[in-house]
């Protein structure tokens, strides 16, 4: 019995989002109508932005990705170095829908040419990568093989990601769990977003918590 409860004790628990557990000091970054404080940009950089835009805040608040303008981020206009970053996701669920695809970006270039990158996926995700500075030369890193990647909930419903940026260090914490780790992060600024990669989806209750 003794070994038992002690198999059992080396799962990780469940903990509670940090908004939850300390809602003292964090913004909200909700985009009004007009998105200002963000911009839209292509990904590679100096493409085309699509028009008539992607990106819309519904009346009831949710920002919305239409999926239809290619691929995009939405950055937000503040150059970041240690903070937290609060998003709730959900894919707007298609008829044989498979491969979902998006993310939420921490400490990317203005360009985009360094990303790090928490992946959005219907029922997937939960890990981070990125293409990011390794001894100066940036290098593509995946951390999915490392990650705990069955975490995010199928297409229609709402998922809550939390990623911290402190120091060296990128966290994502999925739906009650800390499922993935950068340790080594050399990008130790840059800027919060996220991603349009050809699917409907909707955000609601973007945070920011700065770090001190």
């Amino acid at each position: 019995m003794l070994a038992f409860l002690s198999f059992a004790n080396a799962f990780p628990q469940d903990t509670k989002s940090a908004l939850e557990s300390d809602p003292g000091g964090w913004v909200d970054i909700m985009p009004g109508a007009d998105l200002n404080g963000w911009t839209v940009l292509t990904i590679p950089a100096g493409g085309s932005i699509h028009s008539p835009s992607q990106w819309k805040v519904e009346p009831a608040g949710t920002l919305v990705c239409d999926g239809t303008g290619g691929h995009e981020w939405l950055r937000y206009d503040r150059e970041l170095k240690d903070f937290m970053f609060h998003v709730e996701w959900r894919f707007a669920p298609i008829e044989a829908g498979k491969g979902y695809n998006s993310g939420v970006y921490v400490r990317n270039s203005g360009d985009a040419k360094v990303w790090h990158q928490a992946q959005v996926g219907g029922g997937s995700g939960g890990f981070l990568f990125g293409d990011t500075p390794v001894g100066g030369e940036v290098k593509r890193v995946n951390l999915r093989a490392s990650s705990v990647v069955d975490r995010v909930k199928p297409a229609g419903e709402w998922n809550t990601y939390e990623i911290t940026c402190r120091g060296p260090v990128i966290k994502l914490w999925t739906n009650g769990l800390v499922t993935s780790e950068m340790p080594n992060c050399e990008a130790l600024q840059g800027y919060a977003g996220l991603e349009a990669e050809g699917y409907r989806i909707e955000f609601r209750n973007l945070k920011l918590k700065e770090l001190r």
